[in-house]
């Protein structure tokens, strides 16, 4: 029996447990774990952890910007902001972690309740706002793991999402996060642009070519390192604004495109109520993840291996549970998938369930390995911009 979703689930999304709260108490606990990685007991933890969750094969590997990843599944953005549990993510199976969003101002988000479980859509509806430390904060806790365990070395790939301070205002977003990279650009194996999350006022006008243009600039000039820089876009966007950003990618020589953010539609969801607020959907603010994301996020990371001509690798997000899921994303065209709702709907077991389900497909396909099946599906764009 599968305990996590059998037993813990259940009461974690009990209608008495608030989203947030349990979210938190989830990351102490792996903030506790973390602290005990060099004595018996959590030793004997991790070990475990990793013989029950984690999956390795070599056909699953593949090398994007220099960086080794030991498979394409990885955690999200958002679950992790301050980089809490960096270090034990590779324990849970993954072969990457986002950290972030952070801002280069610390900030409390907006108020509460913001984050909500909308099971009925297996989904979830967030407004969380950027909550984080700051850049600041997260260096400063990156660079003790490096000290202690060598983190950066330790060919566990870490990204780290950078977005907007709320405080600053729009016409000098470029400099708040070429603010954020100077703090952070030692500790990130890439980074990424996020403009595409609707909980802050006014950051998806930055996907725009004029204003994105500026902010790459910038990021690019301060950029020492040469560590690959990624744009997040919102899933919403007009096709001919994806174009657009293709264009700059292609133009600025960007290391990749992440589709997508969380959508602001809420088109076809059978949620009609929001229990904790009693309000329609409809008039709750914030973006939808989870499964009513998977087409369209699918459907875009399509378009842009199509636009590309397959040149501009993708990180592909929205909607992943299953190993189908994972895989009709790695054939339109994403190299990498991420997932953060799948996981806390399915549980930790996922990870190693969609590996295992990958590798079966790739042998059902007749294909060496994981890189050869990214883009492998035929190229048509489907639906229609939202």
């Amino acid at each position: 029996m599968d305990i996590y979703r059998h037993v813990i689930r259940p009461l974690l999304f009990s209608a008495n447990v608030d989203p947030e709260r349990s979210h938190q108490q989830t990351l102490q606990i792996l903030v506790w774990l973390e602290k005990q990685r060099y004595n018996p007991v959590g030793k004997w933890t991790r070990k475990q952890l990793e013989r029950s969750l984690c999956y390795s094969n070599l056909r699953l590997s593949q090398t994007l910007w220099g960086i080794d990843f030991a498979n394409p599944l990885g955690l999200a953005a958002g679950f992790d902001k301050d980089g809490l549990a960096a270090p034990i993510w590779s324990s849970f199976g993954f072969g990457f972690a986002e950290l972030g969003t952070v801002t280069f101002h610390p900030q409390l988000g907006n108020p509460p309740p913001r984050l909500f479980r909308l099971t009925q859509d297996l989904a979830a509806l967030n407004r969380m706002g950027f909550n984080n430390q700051g850049a600041a904060a997260l260096a400063e806790r990156l660079s003790g793991y490096h000290l202690r365990d060598n983190l950066l070395s330790s060919g566990f790939p870490l990204g780290i999402n950078l977005g907007k301070s709320k405080i600053t205002p729009l016409e000098e977003a470029a400099g708040d996060y070429v603010a954020s990279f100077r703090l952070l650009q030692d500790y990130g194996d890439y980074f990424v642009i996020n403009v595409s999350s609707p909980n802050t006022p006014g950051l998806r006008s930055l996907q725009s070519q004029d204003q994105l243009s500026l902010i790459i600039e910038a990021l690019l000039a301060e950029n020492q390192h040469k560590k690959p820089i990624l744009v997040k876009i919102a899933p919403d966007l007009e096709w001919s604004a994806i174009s657009k950003v293709v264009e700059l990618a292609q133009s600025y020589k960007l290391a990749g495109i992440i589709a997508t953010n969380t959508t602001i539609s809420r088109e076809g969801l059978q949620t009609k109520i929001v229990k904790a607020t009693g309000k329609p959907i409809t008039e709750e603010a914030g973006g939808i993840s989870g499964a009513p994301l998977r087409d369209r996020s699918t459907a875009v990371i399509r378009y842009i291996w199509q636009q590309s001509q397959g040149k501009i690798p993708i990180i592909g997000v929205g909607g992943v549970f299953t190993a189908d899921d994972a895989w009709e994303k790695i054939t339109a065209g994403a190299s990498l998938i991420q997932v953060y709702t799948g996981w806390i709907y399915s549980g930790p077991a996922m990870v190693k369930e969609i590996l295992g389900g990958l590798l079966q497909k790739l042998d059902d396909a007749g294909l060496a390995s994981i890189s050869d099946a990214v883009g492998k599906a035929e190229n048509k764009v489907s639906g229609s911009p939202m």
